[in-house]
């Protein structure tokens, strides 16, 4: 039997299974694993993997902002039918890019098969199940789309220099970048698993210029030019100045915005700075995980009306029906009103009805939030949630918020003037899509802090509702270039997911400063009184449980002695005739 031939099939015999592998040349087979062991060894040991793909934890949240939607580049996207469509326009862009080198497009495919395959297949993590030949025309023929494009988004001293986009691309990419499937393959090139190495790029465009003996910049400088063009065109942020990046410390494209947007010590020139942070003001534990005895848990509340039922229940069942019509009609129900908005009015007393309104809201949020999990729906777990005050309530204490010019480096909190600045930020439609793969990407190659993802969970801890990014709209620290202020607020809340817990020194000192600042005003010190000795308190649920039986007890009595079951039954005929 040819061996190169097998076919697929199942058998079931004693409950076992086998299978063979179809159309498998098992030569070919032992030979590329030779290769892979043998021969590239001491080659590939020294590459470090690159070009990951997206951790599934992260996904799941949303898969279109991690999968390409209109063009692949590399591998792992390559055989999508969604994306193959736009072959032609890579063989197109080949075709026109092999008329501006100094050697044939074949000879480029032959010199980076020979000396660059095994760098390739090393800088993806998963296996490259494809042959030799097969990955490098892939690769090349990806690199002169990528290449093309790029030009768009050449620069001079700031200034985009005005190119003729070539027909065969005229109707995808446009200058002024408005089209819709310009900006559809502008959010696919920054995706973590679309990227191919940089120096192939880098190689691809040394070519170009030796045949264009004008040029008076080096390839690499003209790269960077484009690449620092692209930065502007994503960047949600407004720095001044930028970070001295080194194109060939860069892996990919991607690896070269996270550079611009998270620079390290090198690139900012400043030596290593270590600052203390009491992490426990920052961390905010699970209310299931709290060990404190003085507190009550979030079904304290819940225990206490069970247990108040209960008592009524027991007691006399036309009492009880008699109570109910009194205390849920109207008459009474005005009569209930009346001393709250007397209270209300009371300068001093004034103080504790906004925390205790804002206290409950949060315990009915609360409740809502553990029904839905009660009722089968699955919850996105949170490994960490950042303490911090949202937006408003920040506001109503008397913090202020003011815009910066610069990158996430630049958040900062003045104690003196209780100031949080905070960086613009512009946010369009791609911006979603370059936040998430930076972190995606931070998460597989950071050893240290998680920049991005810290300054994400930070976002969404201070914008909780629309009119959380209403108030920094207004202030100009958000620039919304979305459909409306609530679309701001989803895009915070939606990219909360973490795959790991990280610190931040110099952001998380500042989110510590914000709290102390946020605890010491009179608003807060007030809620976390009436939180603790009040409605936290089990002394205080059990004497007003008390008191409760205590006066439903005096009731029982005065009715049994004077009768005044008639009197509430007169009462209700006098309430329901005067609602007919």
């Amino acid at each position: 039997m040819n061996n190169t031939m097998a076919t697929k099939s199942f058998s079931k015999t004693t409950n076992s299974y086998y299978f063979s592998c179809q159309n498998v040349d098992e030569d070919e087979w032992i030979e590329h694993m030779r290769k892979s062991i043998v021969d590239q060894q001491e080659e590939t040991i020294q590459i470090p993997v690159s070009i990951f793909t997206v951790p599934k934890v992260l996904l799941a949240t949303d898969p279109e902002s991690y999968i390409p939607q209109q063009v692949a580049l590399g591998p792992f996207h390559h055989w999508r039918p969604e994306v193959f469509e736009m072959q032609r326009y890579k063989l197109a862009a080949a075709r026109r890019t092999q008329k501006h080198m100094n050697v044939s497009f074949e000879r480029i495919v032959e010199i980076m098969k020979k000396n660059d395959e095994a760098r390739i297949r090393a800088s993806y993590h998963k296996l490259i199940d494809m042959s030799g030949d097969a990955l490098i025309w892939m690769m090349a023929v990806d690199m002169a789309f990528l290449l093309e494009f790029l030009q768009v988004y050449m620069r001079e001293d700031g200034q985009k220099i005005k190119n003729n986009v070539t027909t065969g691309m005229s109707h995808l990419v446009d200058v002024k970048g408005k089209k819709l499937s310009h900006v559809t393959i502008l959010r696919d090139l920054v995706m973590m698993e679309n990227q191919i190495p940089l120096f192939l790029i880098k190689t691809m465009l040394e070519h170009q210029c030796k045949r264009n003996t004008e040029l008076d910049k080096s390839a690499e400088e003209i790269l960077k030019t484009m690449l620092m063009g692209l930065y502007h065109e994503l960047s949600p942020f407004q720095e001044i100045d930028f970070p001295d990046v080194d194109i060939s410390d860069c892996d990919h494209l991607l690896d070269f915005l996270y550079h611009l947007t998270v620079p390290n010590n090198k690139e900012l020139g400043i030596m290593v700075t270590e600052i203390e942070v009491e992490h426990d003001a920052i961390i905010q534990v699970k209310d299931d995980e709290e060990k404190e005895d003085t507190f009550a848990k979030k079904s304290d509340l819940k225990q206490f009306m069970n247990f108040i039922s209960k008592i009524l229940s027991k007691s006399n069942a036309r009492l009880v029906s008699i109570l109910k019509k009194v205390i849920m009609g109207k008459p009474m129900a005005l009569v209930m009103k009346l001393p709250w908005k007397i209270i209300s009015n009371i300068p001093l007393l004034k103080v504790i009805k906004e925390p205790i309104e804002r206290m409950l809201k949060r315990l009915q949020g609360e409740g809502e939030e553990k029904k839905k999990d009660e009722s089968g729906k699955s919850k996105a777990p949170t490994i960490e949630e950042i303490t911090i005050p949202s937006v408003t309530e920040m506001a109503q204490a008397g913090i202020k918020m003011s815009p910066v010019k610069g990158g996430i480096s630049d958040i900062s909190f003045d104690n003196i003037t209780s100031t949080l600045y905070l960086p613009v930020v512009n946010l369009d439609v791609n911006t979603e899509v370059y936040l998430r793969n930076l972190v995606a990407y931070e998460a597989c190659v950071a050893a240290g802090p998680l920049v991005v993802a810290r300054y994400t969970e930070l976002m969404n801890g201070i914008i909780d509702t629309e009119e959380d990014a209403k108030y920094l709209r207004e202030r100009g620290i958000v620039v919304n270039q979305l459909k409306s202020d609530q679309e701001v607020a989803d895009l915070w809340n939606g990219m909360s997911k973490s795959v790991k817990l990280t610190e931040v020194p110099k952001m998380d000192k500042v989110i510590e400063d914000v709290n102390k600042r946020y605890a010491q005003t009179w608003r807060v010190k007030v809620e976390n009184f009436m939180k603790t000795y009040v409605f936290g308190s089990w002394k205080f649920l059990t004497v007003l449980a008390a008191v409760f039986m205590l006066l439903l007890t005096m009731l029982q009595s005065f009715c049994s002695v004077y009768s005044c079951a008639r009197v509430f039954h007169q009462l209700s005929d006098i309430q329901g005739s005067g609602e007919n």
